[in-house]
């Protein structure tokens, strides 16, 4: 059974993604998930905090499909391919929340607090990348893992900002071998 909270979440998930940061209030939030008004501002009593919990509950729907889609690959070709993948699930089915983080990262750039929320997933998908081009053989993996990140997070904006379904593997190759190199 889902909780009043996981609801609300959802929903505001849902908003995020599909109407942006302006329709991001307790009331709205109740009416989408349908719950009784003040339900919402009740576990969130603050908008930072319904922001937070919103960040945090992508993250929690967002990793178990990362770790199915991206798994540890053995050769350059197999870690483009489970990129690929990824930037498929997130800017496909996972493309409602995947456009909600992306409204608070924007958000984030002038709230410390929400930016915390936010760096702590992106270290979890960063030390995937290092171990990945680590086992790959690259002489500086942190930093090799920050070029591939940079440009899969240009990739991703691109998708939902443009809706731009160029294939990634081209540039998404360049840029590994780039950083195995």
């Amino acid at each position: 059974m889902t909780t009043t909270r996981t609801r609300a979440l959802d929903a505001a998930v849902e908003l995020l993604g599909t109407e942006g940061l302006r329709s991001l209030t307790h009331v709205r939030v109740d009416e989408r998930a349908g719950l009784p008004k003040g339900s919402t501002s009740n576990s969130f009593r603050t908008r930072r905090a319904l922001l937070e919990g919103v960040a945090v509950r992508i993250l929690e729907r967002e990793l178990p499909g990362v770790g199915t889609t991206f798994t540890q690959p053995s050769t350059p070709e197999e870690f483009v391919e489970g990129l690929s993948s990824l930037l498929e699930l997130l800017t496909g089915p996972a493309r409602v929340p995947t456009t909600a983080r992306l409204v608070l990262f924007l958000e984030a750039s002038h709230d410390p607090p929400l930016r915390e929320v936010l760096s702590r997933g992106r270290g979890i998908l960063e030390a995937m990348g290092v171990a990945s081009l680590a086992t790959l053989g690259a002489r500086d993996p942190r930093n090799a893992a920050a070029a591939v990140a940079a440009c899969f997070e240009g990739l991703l904006l691109h998708r939902v900002a443009r809706h731009d379904e160029t294939d990634p593997r081209p540039v998404l190759g360049l840029v590994v071998r780039g950083a195995l190199a």
